[in-house]
């Protein structure tokens, strides 16, 4: 897993006046929204005794107070007043906590949980139709056990929808129908790599989808990823026709996933708020689409070995098809030797210890050394691995 990255928190929706603990990258955050209406994400772990500030109260000032002695911080995890001391004794300057740059966008709170400086900082996935007239968006929230790599990797695959999604191929009942061609290069990025692919397709059997796409024939798809956590995909049921979707991945440790699924179409709705029940209508039946469809995922994914991405990539033997695959690995394997990816071991074996919390480092951490908690360790940078070369098909 890997600081220095944009993670979702929370759907905007979801937030409101009370404090609420999200965990992600093993470690526990408090998300609330100030005196403004703004979110605000900080470690929940008090300066002071240790205890969990989700556990507290929003008050009227924008800060969040600790449940134990009443300490409150506000947005920048700075420690405004301490009871105990009185009003009018200014806490010292180590009474703080991490505070992690915001962005609420798509309906969704997303953190920086890193301490790089703004102009260094990755992107969070566009989302260019967002808000536009002609594209209508849906956002839902599940939970998967298992690791978000494999998760990733998953939705990177183009040879597996044939087998895996009844929806989508001929379950491999028609010779050479899913063969993987050719991979189209697209939107490759700084942080990541994408592809495109033509493939046959029968029409769609559900009779909601089947306005999109009556008769078989070729369809595009494809998919990338922008860093270790954010992946799109897009859907081509004609020229005319599409859904777009991204996945923002939160992994919440090694062996479980919180997965935040912005759905964007331009089909299947009544533009201009004519027809709003059925437009909410329409919503409920995608995402219930997006679930069913996720769901066919989840239960190849629960029975998936190793549950981690292999430290060797001989270990498993990759076509072709896997190419974007190995390209996501290679990029992993960029932002390790920047020293980015969180020494899991280290940290498991003090969390069993039991006599010790880690923070995952905010960017205030590069003005000043005045703080409690000690930093996440994290695996020295080291020179990225050699790609492997891919099986020949055949």
């Amino acid at each position: 897993m890997f600081m220095n990255f944009w993670y979702p928190v929370v759907r905007s929706a979801d937030l409101g006046a009370t404090p609420q603990k999200v965990r992600i990258l093993a470690h526990d955050f408090v998300v609330f929204r100030d005196q403004t209406g703004q979110p605000a994400v900080l470690s929940d772990t008090c300066a002071h005794r240790g205890a969990s500030l989700s556990q507290g109260k929003c008050r009227e000032d924008g800060t969040v107070q600790c449940p134990y002695h009443g300490w409150r911080f506000n947005a920048a995890g700075e420690c405004t007043r301490i009871p105990s001391i009185g009003s009018k004794t200014r806490p010292p300057a180590r009474a703080r906590v991490d505070s992690y740059p915001v962005q609420e966008q798509y309906g969704i709170v997303f953190a920086f949980l890193g301490d790089l400086p703004e102009q260094e900082r990755p992107p969070i996935l566009p989302v260019e139709e967002h808000g536009t007239p002609e594209w209508r968006s849906t956002v839902i929230t599940f939970d998967i056990n298992y690791h978000y790599e494999r998760s990733i990797e998953n939705g990177l695959d183009p040879a597996h929808n044939e087998y895996v999604h009844t929806t989508h191929g001929y379950q491999g009942e028609r010779e050479d129908s899913y063969t993987m061609m050719e991979l189209r290069p697209f939107k490759n990025n700084p942080w990541g790599f994408g592809f495109m692919a033509t493939f046959d397709a029968p029409p769609l059997k559900n009779p909601i989808m089947r306005r999109v796409r009556p008769k078989g024939g070729k369809m595009e798809a494809g998919s990338g990823t922008v860093g270790p956590n954010h992946m799109w995909t897009y859907i081509n049921f004609s020229e005319k026709y599409s859904m777009h979707q991204y996945m923002f991945e939160a992994p919440i440790d090694e062996h479980r996933t919180r997965v935040f699924l912005l759905n964007e179409r331009n089909v299947l709705f009544f533009k201009g708020g004519l027809r709003a029940k059925l437009n909410g209508w329409l919503d409920k039946k995608v995402s219930e689409r997006n679930m069913f469809i996720a769901s066919q995922d989840i239960r190849v994914m629960n029975e998936v070995s190793p549950r981690l991405t292999p430290p060797s990539r001989a270990k498993e033997l990759m076509m072709p098809a896997d190419k974007v695959i190995l390209q996501y690995r290679d990029k992993l394997d960029e932002f390790e030797a920047r020293g980015w990816r969180i020494d899991m071991a280290a940290l498991r074996d003090a969390q069993q210890k039991g006599d010790v919390v880690f923070a995952i480092p905010c960017p205030a951490r590069r003005e000043t050394n005045a703080w409690v908690l000690d930093e996440v360790p994290r695996v020295l940078a080291r020179e990225p691995a050699e790609p492997i070369a891919l099986q020949a098909a055949g």
